[in-house]
């Protein structure tokens, strides 16, 4: 059986355009927040919502195939709705975190994503450029943003995985998005996947704000994008340490960096592992408290709160987004 193609409206989704050319008249960034079940979602909407915050809710390939793509569309449909009854009108958009094939966001974009990213980094530069055109010409087709990503980031997430960072060549990136058409650009200038993004008890290199300096020269007005940029909240790393978990060394962006990012040409920041962190460590807690504990909804329930309470924080006095929708 074919499946119906759903353009992303009739979700009540939006795509990026609008979002990021406020975000760069405001110089603030967009939260881009990835959620693989119901609590984190929640989390997010209500946290948004609460702090009048537009949000681009993200799913990774990994994320995509577990939720089922189906139910994320509705669950899509279902956060704008959530967020009307809580009376805010901030615009969503649903975005596919690293998509690695043109048919992977072929899919996203007939299933109702609003945005997807194509990740053609580790590729030839050339074979990227191709790669990311011929994303651009279907998405457009429909509305759909695109984003693409020249240079590597470090660190594992999900099916991203690399040993080592490639910083951004700025000469590349106007020939980049000229061949390619893409509406945003991820680049690497010292962030990283997952939770080790640096060494423990060394000085945090500071981000390479030169390379993106030069990137904002060279493309005056385009949005950009940084991903990996979890701060890696060290009370939530020693709480999980604490109730029998094993992260040490876990090592996070700094938030001064981001917010210097954010005022800049930085116009999209991507958080995962900060989100992950929390509910980790809110569920290690209650079981260490309460070891009889079996209900879902009082663990899940406590680590959707704490949630809630980081998304407001970053909204707030990191990316600068709040009352920004």
């Amino acid at each position: 059986m074919e499946k119906k193609q759903v353009h992303y409206s009739e979700l009540g989704l939006v795509n990026t355009k609008e979002m990021f050319a406020k975000a760069m008249a405001g110089k603030y960034a967009i939260p881009a927040y990835n959620f693989n079940n119901l609590e984190q979602l929640q989390a997010i909407v209500v946290a948004c919502a609460e702090t009048n915050s537009p949000v681009i809710i993200q799913v990774s390939k990994g994320a995509r195939s577990y939720a089922n793509e189906t139910m994320l569309r509705y669950m899509a449909m279902g956060a704008v709705q959530m967020a009307r009854e809580i009376g805010s009108t901030i615009p969503i958009c649903l975005h596919l975190d690293h998509g690695d094939s043109f048919e992977l966001c072929k899919s996203c974009v007939d299933s109702g994503f609003s945005s997807v990213m194509i990740d053609g980094s580790h590729l030839p530069y050339e074979e990227n450029v191709a790669l990311c055109k011929k994303v651009v010409e279907y998405a457009h087709q429909f509305n759909v943003s695109v984003e693409g990503e020249l240079g590597v980031l470090a660190g594992i997430e999900d099916e991203v995985s690399a040993e080592h960072s490639t910083y951004t060549k700025p000469e590349e990136v106007e020939d980049f998005v000229k061949k390619t058409g893409v509406d945003s650009l991820a680049i690497s200038i010292g962030t990283s996947h997952g939770a080790y993004k640096f060494k423990a008890g060394q000085p945090v290199p500071p981000l390479r704000f030169d390379i993106l300096a030069e990137c904002e020269k060279r493309l005056p007005g385009f949005p950009i994008v940084l991903h990996g940029a979890s701060s890696v909240v060290q009370e939530y790393v020693e709480l999980i340490n604490q109730y029998g978990g094993k992260m040490e060394g876990a090592v996070g962006v700094p938030e001064e960096q981001l917010r210097q990012a954010a005022a800049s040409a930085v116009c999209k920041i991507n958080i995962d592992s900060d989100g992950r962190l929390a509910v980790t460590a809110k569920v290690r807690e209650y079981f260490g408290k309460d070891p009889k504990e079996f209900d879902p909804r009082k663990y899940l329930g406590a680590a959707r709160n704490e949630l809630v309470k980081l998304i407001k924080h970053k909204n707030e006095t990191v990316l600068g987004s709040a009352g920004k929708a």
